[in-house]
């Protein structure tokens, strides 16, 4: 996820660029990845989406949606999933298939193109489990996380989650993505050339299992996977007997002392982000363990200090009028700044980027038209032919397109009245526009920016609509159209390049595409659901705090009422961290394209990372330190190794933890609690019960 998902952006290591799909030379030396394939006959579109296929993508779309959910009550910290979802595809269809053929009932033999469709279908899926804004803008309309801030919780800005009213709005606002940017495929993917990273990552990967020599090394990580999913679910499962009551389990121990421990600073034994911090980049990681050293261990205990001079004594951790004020708006502030400087600077680079192009064009020969390209060679021209072999007409895509916004038009004001028809209609007649400038810059960077425009979307839209008209819901409303059109456009193109390196149609992208989105549609409400029931969602210190959901209808409230209503200095301290994240990116972009010799600018923090552990502490970020701490030794000792199996053994640690999620939601639903509660006590602490008890 993240491209999409991964903090709120996609943060991913792409460990399988260098996997080759075998084959012989080309021009210069060049491995030609389609020479292997030659002897190798082309499914039509319709035979790349098999029932098969949809069968494994909707059970991996589950278990993917259990994974997303858990990662975004949790900290919203949420890696690529496309290797996993590549690796776990053939690992099931091979399997089978194996079987079929050792049977004779095998009828279609197993292919990289039918690899792709699974793959695409569940990251869609997942992809809506993170763009339907259960666990930040959906979540934040809820009565419980608006009783939390205090502030605009009047019964036209809150409405009580159901499933009925939420498979309404994500069933009509999901869709509309896939249609605004398919008219644009070929002038991104064959024109422009763009290299959407974790499009590529994923086709090599894939390409690479169905070639010979790459798939023995498929059979060696995906026995690895397994391997670490065992162990990580029984692991979760072992920890679930000491957790009867709050502040128990291996979850709360004080790794560093008690007082660390008071400040969030401990190891809670999380395999899930242990996997995700052998995903995620080195300074990804460093950034959100320096954010907690920043606030947690040197800006909130200052700040409490000031209690009673800065703001009202015994308020609690929950009222905005408080602490909690500071940590949320300092970190909407530097979220913001982050967003606004990519955003901006996106564009910037999209409109030179296009203008470079279109100069070139008019002074050498077109590397492209609509009946031809300059062909580089073998594996460029076959991909190209079958690029261009299943066209998407435009007229569909339009007619899809206008279809949709229409329906959304009649339907979204019905569920959220303070969003009128004329504010779906100019949501969706800047989208598009939106939409490209993400899949462009996303085929650039690799990065998704989804989750900003659905901020500054919030806060246009609440202050347009005003506090007494239900403008924070109006602004989470338009938050959620606006991410699920930028999100899913992005998505779409990633996958349309992963089609064209494994030769796989247009045709089954775009309907795989279709496909896991209705999957994510069906699955995202009812996965939320499970955990909303049977944990208390959105408790500050609870298991699943769901930091977004405060921090969007915190956006909303700056949108409707302004800044008046913050804590003293609290708005000084926001503007700071909110150009402090600015100046952070100008200093990294500008040594990034200057200073070569030592390459310092991969040390240079990222502000979005560094702002997620301003509200939950620092106990992630240190599970993730960990998992680059292991990869880190790895590399050390075999590089090619970890390199082959540290995705492997990462996404086996990230689903058997997250997968535990389920049984243990079941348990708690039935009333069946741990039998023990394994807690931590000071020695005077432990003194007095014991006086207690002996008493």
């Amino acid at each position: 996820m993240e491209r999409r998902r991964h903090g709120e952006q996609d943060l991913e290591r792409n460990t399988v660029d260098g996997i080759d799909g075998g084959g012989g030379g080309g021009k210069g030396g060049r491995i030609m990845v389609e020479d292997a394939f030659k002897g190798t006959e082309i499914p039509s579109w319709t035979k790349q989406i098999t029932l098969r296929a949809m069968v494994t993508s909707f059970v991996l779309s589950i278990v993917f949606n259990f994974i997303v959910c858990k990662l975004n009550l949790t900290t919203g910290v949420i890696p690529s999933l496309n290797v996993a979802a590549g690796l776990l595809g053939f690992a099931i269809l091979k399997s089978w298939t194996t079987f079929l053929g050792k049977v004779g009932f095998l009828k279609q033999p197993f292919t990289r193109q039918e690899n792709t469709v699974i793959q695409t279908c569940v990251v869609a899926s997942s992809g809506i489990a993170f763009s339907s804004g259960t666990a930040s803008y959906l979540l934040g309309m809820s009565p419980k996380v608006a009783a939390q801030l205090d502030e605009g919780n009047t019964p036209n800005n809150v409405k009580a989650l159901s499933l009925g009213w939420m498979y309404g709005f994500l069933a009509v606002v999901s869709f509309v993505g896939l249609f605004s940017i398919v008219p644009l495929r070929k002038m991104m993917i064959l024109k422009y050339k763009l290299t959407y990273p974790s499009g590529t990552a994923t086709a090599y990967l894939i390409n690479s299992f169905h070639t010979p020599k790459g798939a023995k090394l498929a059979k060696k990580q995906v026995f690895m996977l397994f391997k670490t999913f065992a162990i990580s679910f029984l692991f979760a499962f072992f920890q679930w007997f000491f957790t009867a009551s709050d502040d128990c389990g291996f979850a709360s121990f004080p790794t560093f002392g008690l007082q660390a421990y008071a400040h969030r600073f401990y190891f809670d034994f999380s395999s899930t982000y242990v996997g995700v911090g052998m995903i995620c980049p080195y300074m990804v990681n460093v950034s959100l363990l320096l954010g907690a050293v920043i606030s947690w261990g040197i800006m909130w205990p200052l700040i409490q200090k000031k209690e009673g001079s800065w703001y009202k004594a015994g308020l609690g951790g929950s009222s905005l009028h408080g602490i909690q004020g500071y940590r949320v708006f300092i970190a909407i502030a530097t979220m913001l700044g982050d967003g606004l400087y990519h955003a901006v600077s996106m564009l910037i680079k999209t409109l030179f980027s296009l203008a470079t192009q279109k100069s070139s064009e008019n002074t050498v020969n077109p590397q492209f038209s609509d009946h031809s390209t300059e062909i580089v060679n073998y594996d460029e021209q076959r991909r190209t032919e079958y690029f261009l072999k299943d066209q998407i007409p435009i007229w569909a895509a339009g007619l899809g397109y206008l279809v949709l916004v229409l329906i959304c038009v009649f339907v979204v004001p019905t569920i959220f009245p303070g969003l009128k028809w004329y504010h779906i209609l100019v949501a969706y007649a800047i989208a598009p526009v939106l939409a490209f400038c993400n899949a462009y810059g996303c085929g650039l960077s690799d990065w998704s920016l989804a989750s900003n425009y659905g901020k500054f979307a919030i806060i246009i839209f609440s202050a347009w609509v005003g506090l007494e008209h239900g403008g924070v819901l109006a602004g989470l409303a338009a938050c959620g159209v606006m991410m699920s059109i930028v999100s899913t456009a992005s998505d779409l193109m990633q996958d349309f390049k992963t089609g064209y390196l494994t030769l796989s149609s247009p045709r089954s992208m775009f309907f795989s595409q279709v496909c896991g989105t209705a999957m994510g549609v069906i699955q995202t409400p009812i996965v939320f659901w499970i955990f909303y029931k049977a944990y208390p969602i959105g408790d500050p210190n609870g298991t699943y705090p769901a930091p977004y959901g405060q921090i969007y209808r915190g956006i909303a409230l700056l949108g409707v009422e302004g800044v008046s209503k913050l804590p003293k200095n609290c708005l000084a301290l926001s503007i700071g961290f909110f150009f402090g994240a600015i100046v952070i990116n100008l200093v990294r972009d500008i040594l990034q394209r200057y200073e070569t010799k030592y390459k310092l600018y991969r040390f240079v923090p990222s502000p979005m990372c560094l702002a997620i552990p301003f509200y939950l502490g620092g106990y992630f970020a240190i599970d993730m330190c960990v998992g680059s701490l292991i990869l880190f030794l790895w590399e050390y000792k075999n590089k090619q190794k970890a390199t082959d199996f540290a995705p492997a053994v990462a996404s086996g640690l990230i689903c058997g933890d997250s997968l535990w999620g389920i049984p243990a939601a079941v348990l708690s639903l039935l009333n069946i609690q741990p039998p023990l509660c394994m807690k931590f006590l000071s020695r005077s602490v432990n003194a007095k019960v014991d006086g207690f008890l002996s008493g």
